[in-house]
């Protein structure tokens, strides 16, 4: 009898094919844990058998029945990919009700890989490669387009610098230049004539 209600009993390395939403084949490997209900066991020998049998007759067919049940409803990249843990669960929910009426409680189910046709893989890797360098490539232009911007910003700081200067630069500031210039020459120990000159033009030294 310990046989047949043994907790924690497995179910491993069962490939499984079926058919997806877009008709592809897809291999799934998977393995399934459970226990039969100690109340339950005198039946379920008397009716069905040893441990074996219970796996053979119960376990194994209703899983894969479920599971292609349910795998037409995917198709074959969503299933490899974004809605892997979706159909896990649904088809938990699935068998776990089948095995409960049976005297079987089903503990866990295990996705462990799915083998997709050879001609998606190709595709899906394509398609990753090319994501891979659209990422790089925008990667690249955002940091051209920060150094034009600040070579841009450069420019224009330098630009407003010039003009903030040259604004500065009014006649009267030059000719107050040009007399703090004269007065230097003429206290020059050096100078001996200052001849100065008239608008912009800049005085002339004679004899040093």
């Amino acid at each position: 009898m310990s046989g047949v209600h043994d907790e924690g009993q497995k179910v491993g390395d069962d490939a499984i094919r079926v058919l997806t939403a877009d008709g592809l084949e897809v291999v799934i490997d998977l393995s399934i844990l459970y226990h039969v209900i100690p109340d339950r066991a005198p039946e379920i020998l008397r009716n069905i058998g040893g441990r074996e049998v219970i796996t053979d007759k119960i376990i194994r067919p209703m899983a894969r029945t479920k599971i292609r049940d349910n795998a037409v409803f995917y198709d074959a990249v969503a299933l490899y990919s974004s809605k892997r843990d979706e159909f896990q669960q649904k088809i938990f929910q699935n068998i776990e009700k089948d095995f409960a009426a049976r005297g079987i409680v089903l503990e866990n189910i295990l996705i462990r890989n799915i083998t997709l046709p050879e001609s998606v893989k190709l595709t899906i890797e394509s398609k990753i490669n090319a994501e891979q360098e659209a990422q790089k490539m925008r990667f690249v232009l955002e940091k051209e387009r920060q150094e034009a911007e600040r070579k841009r910003v450069e420019a224009q700081g330098i630009a407003d610098y010039q003009r903030i200067l040259t604004s500065t630069l009014t006649d009267k500031l030059l000719q107050y230049e040009q007399i703090k210039a004269q007065r230097e020459l003429a206290t020059s120990p050096n100078a001996k004539v200052v001849v100065m000159g008239s608008g912009k033009s800049a005085p002339i030294l004679i004899g040093q």
